[in-house]
C-alpha cells in the first residue's frame, strides 16, 4: 500500500482545483492517480479537512472495556462463576475459548482447586509396609 500524500500535495491539489483545473491535468502535473486526486477533492468539499483517514482494520473488540470491567466485578462477586455462566449472564457473542483468551489477557485465570480434601488413609508407599519391608518377602 503506498504511503498518504502529505499535506502540502493535498493543499496543492485543492488549490488547483479551486483554481479551475480538470482533475486528469492536476493528476499528470503531480505524478499521482486520477482517482486520488478526485478522493482527496471530495474530502475537501464534504469534511473540509485535508487529513489523512485512518481506516480501522481487524476484527472489532467482541466488547468494551466497559464490559470486561463488569465481568471483573462478577468474577469478584462470585468467584466460582464458570466461563458458560459469563456468557448466558452477560449475552455475549462469543465462544469459550475466545472469552478464556480475553479474561487471561486480563490476568483473570480459572484454575479451580478440587472439591475434595486429599484422602489420608490411602497408603503412599507402594506396597511396602510402614517399616520398609517388601510385602513379598513376607509372604514365602
Amino acid at each position: 500500500m503506498p504511503a498518504p500524500l502529505s499535506i502540502e500535495m493535498r493543499k496543492k491539489i485543492i488549490l488547483h482545483k479551486q483554481n479551475g483545473e480538470k482533475e486528469s491535468d492536476i493528476a499528470k502535473w503531480m505524478l499521482i492517480n486520477k482517482s486520488t486526486v478526485t478522493k482527496i477533492w471530495r474530502q475537501y468539499r464534504e469534511e473540509a479537512t485535508l487529513e489523512n483517514k485512518l481506516h480501522k482494520r481487524g476484527r472489532k473488540p467482541a466488547f468494551c472495556d466497559k464490559k470486561l470491567e463488569q465481568i471483573k466485578a462478577q468474577i469478584k462477586a462470585q468467584p466460582d462463576i464458570t466461563l458458560e455462566e459469563l456468557v448466558e449472564v452477560f449475552d455475549l457473542k462469543i465462544s469459550i475459548s475466545a472469552l478464556s483468551r480475553k479474561l487471561t489477557k486480563a490476568n483473570l485465570t480459572f484454575k479451580k482447586r478440587c472439591c475434595f480434601v486429599k484422602n489420608s488413609f490411602v497408603p503412599t508407599y507402594n506396597g511396602c509396609e510402614a517399616s520398609g519391608s517388601d510385602i513379598s518377602h513376607t509372604l514365602t
